[in-house]
């Protein structure tokens, strides 16, 4: 009895010249999207940076430590704006962070069933959906008056510490602070969690294998390898915070003063251009343009720091 002949012939089906011209095009059409990004980024700066040459010729780098505003004596310092943009985002970040790292742990581990996970997923999601005017009438009408009674408390308690040296009289640094939490907490739960739930169902059973408990494996583990991706979303949600502007400017309170204390009305870079651009002219253009050049400029920083994070801590762990 003889055995059948099995062929091992698996000819390859060369590519026709038609299709070999469809992926030219494909990677071609890639690469002009790829360069264009940077290009327009690019062309943004340079706009920027030739409209604000003018008051770097009149002010210099005293703009950024200047605390004066005055139009009409062609006065110009961002240091108030800067310092509100900086502190604003910061104290977001100190309010999102945490509560969206630990809503991600929550909504990719099995804490709860699939069904009423999914649930919470689409009302964090739905946050990033509403209109930033929105939130600044939820923080003028439920806010504010909501954050009151407890700046008036740390005042009283802690008055000793700058953070809470003034009385709050409504807007402010801390109800902004706030709300950019609530608009940044979408963004930073949304990209952890995707981070954390695409990792390895391995690393979980390794973990487990070896002895740790479920915390040991979340924090020790899982975060740690989802950290680059988890970092990103923090980076996207203070850029988000850094170059808000309807909401901040409804319940800032648009003071152009530096203040030490968080509960005093302050103003951000952003709220300086929405209030006051529509109506400049001449130097305060340019100004105004100066200031947003800064604004793109802390950005950058701002990402290359991020970065250099992100390949330390993967340095750390590959």
């Amino acid at each position: 009895m003889t055995s059948p002949t099995i062929s091992t012939s698996n000819p390859i089906k060369s590519r026709s010249i038609s299709e070999k011209r469809l992926e030219s095009i494909f990677r071609s059409l890639t690469l002009i999207f790829a360069v264009g990004i940077g290009v327009i980024l690019l062309l943004i700066g340079l706009v920027v940076a030739f409209d604000s040459i003018p008051a770097i010729e009149a002010s210099g780098l005293g703009f950024l430590v200047g605390t004066e505003w005055d139009p009409v004596k062609n006065v110009y310092g961002a240091l108030p704006v800067i310092a509100g943009t900086l502190i604003s985002a910061l104290l977001s970040l100190l309010i999102a962070v945490p509560l969206g790292l630990g809503t991600a742990i929550f909504l990719s581990e099995d804490f709860i069933p699939l069904n009423v996970r999914t649930v919470f997923v689409f009302l964090v999601e739905l946050l990033a959906a509403i209109p930033s005017v929105v939130y600044g009438l939820w923080g003028i009408f439920v806010l504010i008056p909501l954050l009151k009674p407890l700046g008036v408390w740390l005042n009283a308690n802690f008055g000793w510490f700058p953070l809470f040296s003034s009385v709050p009289v409504g807007p402010g640094m801390f109800p902004a602070g706030v709300i950019l939490g609530v608009m940044i907490l979408p963004i930073i739960t949304a990209i952890a969690r995707d981070s954390l739930a695409t990792l390895p169902p391995e690393l979980r059973q390794a973990s487990f294998g070896l002895g740790a408990t479920r915390w040991e494996t979340i924090f020790r583990v899982l975060v740690p390898a989802a950290f680059s991706g988890i970092v990103g979303g923090i980076m996207l949600a203070l850029g988000r915070a850094m170059g808000e502007t309807m909401a901040v400017t409804m319940i800032i309170g648009n003071s152009h003063r530096l203040s030490a204390s968080i509960l005093d009305p302050a103003n951000t870079i952003a709220s300086l251009l929405a209030n006051q651009f529509a109506e400049a002219s001449g130097m305060q253009v340019s100004a105004l343009m100066y200031a947003g050049l800064v604004l793109m400029v802390l950005t950058l920083v701002v990402n290359i720091f991020a970065e250099l994070i992100v390949n330390k801590v993967k340095a750390k762990y590959s």
